[in-house]
């Protein structure tokens, strides 16, 4: 493949998961770059990715998921990546797929390909109470910007040097993934998904507890509605 592609892994506290997550991808796709964002982690993490000799950004401040990953973008941006790829540190992401996921991003078909788990129904479908807020939030997403969605939270996508040089400006700093479709549809860019398969979170634990998920459900929606209006008045009110 002679196009340069970075994958992006933002680690928080994942001590049990980063080595296993980046080993399987250096092992499924040698060919691919990759950089580990160390967003603070209080764990052992930096200490496991400098004795490993893995190429990582090592953040001063806690920046959360979504100002780590535009980290990220800006690297990309800045050494010329065609496409860049995000992947979760947990090792839900099985990077046998990254190549399914970057694939219509390099034939032209979409500016942002998501990998999602609910196309084939396979693998990992996480709890139920979570497929009812993503249908939700898939829905409220439709409802915004006419752009069907079905796994609006995966954090495995990727996307191509003018998207990665959109994100790089403009990215939601908390929980940005659902934000990041809606944005990237209004500004004209096209989303597309992929089949992928999923796995359980392989150790630690997730930042989204049950009832964190009830309030993560409530403020991403506000945050879509108030990201909608405001990019409608920056338009001069034309939707």
């Amino acid at each position: 493949m002679d196009k340069k592609i970075l994958v992006l892994i933002p680690c928080y506290n994942e001590e049990e998961n980063i080595v296993n997550t980046v080993e399987r991808l250096k092992e499924q796709c040698p060919e691919v770059d990759f950089l580990v964002i160390n967003d603070c982690s209080t764990d052992n993490s930096a200490a496991l990715l400098q004795s490993r000799g893995y190429p990582f950004l090592d953040l001063p401040v806690n920046l959360g998921i979504g100002g780590g990953v535009q980290c990220g973008y800006l690297y990309a941006k800045r050494y010329g990546y065609d496409v860049t790829v995000q992947m979760d540190g947990d090792g839900q992401h099985d990077p046998a797929y990254l190549h399914e996921v970057v694939r219509p991003v390099l034939d032209g078909q979409c500016d942002m390909c998501i990998g999602s788990r609910f196309i084939t129904r396979e693998g990992f479908q996480t709890s139920f109470m979570r497929r009812v807020g993503i249908r939700f939030l898939s829905g409220l997403i439709h409802l915004l910007s006419g752009k069907r969605v079905l796994d609006v939270t995966s954090g495995f996508r990727a996307t191509n040097a003018s998207m990665t040089a959109y994100f790089a400006q403009h990215y939601a700093s908390d929980y940005p993934e659902p934000e990041a479709i809606l944005a990237a549809s209004l500004a004209g860019f096209r989303v597309g998904e992929e089949p992928v398969v999923m796995r359980e979170r392989q150790g630690g634990v997730s930042s989204i507890s049950s009832f964190r998920s009830v309030y993560y459900m409530v403020k991403v929606s506000l945050a879509l509605i108030i990201d909608r209006f405001s990019i409608h008045k920056i338009r001069g009110g034309k939707a």
